[in-house]
Order: structure tokens, then sequence, then C-alpha cells
């Protein structure tokens, strides 16, 4: 089992939590891309009702300021889950949380029985791609500038991600 950082809980995600993981997540994206249109994120305006009322895991990171990470699974059926919405507040990159939190969601599929959890990115992002592979993700699609990664429990259960 993958530890978190020191100085940090994981943990899921509460009502409470609402407004800084929805400040976190669009920050993170506005550092990437620049402006961001908030109106293309409507899935994070309600996380309790869009995630956790659905089904879905969502899961926060917190130091003793505050929030500091996310992290989610959207459970697409009995056997696969896209993984979403990762997100470290930036005095927090580079110190393992974000690995951490991805193991956490690969853990939770692992334990759900899942066999396959795959996520989505920017071809563009070469952090977060070098993080998906240190993970055991592996490449098996790449158009329209996005990169396709996945976890196969069911094809490699030795993988890193094991």
């Amino acid at each position: 089992m993958t530890r978190e950082p020191s100085g940090l809980v994981i943990r899921a995600f509460a009502p409470p939590d609402q407004a800084a993981a929805r400040r976190l997540i669009l920050e993170g994206l506005g550092e990437h891309f620049g402006a961001v249109d908030e109106t293309r994120n409507p899935d994070i305006d309600d996380i309790a009702a869009n995630y956790i009322g659905r089904g879905h895991l969502f899961l926060v990171a917190e130091d003793a300021r505050g929030l500091v990470g996310t992290a989610a699974l959207i459970f697409e059926d009995g056997a696969t889950a896209q993984m979403v919405r990762v997100s470290v507040a930036p005095p927090w990159r580079r110190r393992g949380l974000a690995k951490a939190l991805v193991m956490r969601l690969i853990e939770a599929g692992r334990t759900r029985g899942l066999v396959r959890l795959w996520m989505e990115t920017n071809d563009d992002w070469e952090p977060a791609i070098r993080l998906y592979r240190a993970c055991g993700f592996a490449p098996y699609d790449h158009r329209d500038g996005n990169s396709y990664m996945e976890v196969d429990f069911a094809r490699n259960p030795r993988s890193p991600a094991a």
C-alpha cells in the first residue's frame, strides 16, 4: 500500500471540501492552459452530487492548512473506471503526493475488482504523463491531442501498479 507524504492525510471527499476542491482543480487547469472556461467543468460544481451521489470515488489530500490535492474514479461498469481530477497544489508537487493519490485510486480499483483503469490527458502535459507511467499506466491510444493510458489488471496482473 502506498503511503502519503509526511504531514498529509488522504481521505474521502466530504461536502465541506467543495469550494477548496473546485478552486484547486480550476487553478491547476488555469496554470496549464492559461484562461479556463469554468462552465466546461460542471462536474466539479457539485462534487457530492456528481461523484459521491453516483457511486464514484473522490479523494482529497489535506495538510494542516487545508486541501492540497484531489483525485477521482468514475466507475463506468462493473469492470472499468476512469481516473479524473488528479490535481495537486504547487507547494506539494514533486513530493510524492500525486503518486500517492494515483496509487490510492489504483488500490481502490483493485479492491473493487476492476479489470481496467484508464485515463486521458493532453499530450503536451508531460509531467502528468510521466507520473502515470511511473504508476504503471501504459499508453493505448493517442488522438486529437490527447494521450490515453491504462492499467489493465487482467492482462498484466503484476504491473508496477500491482
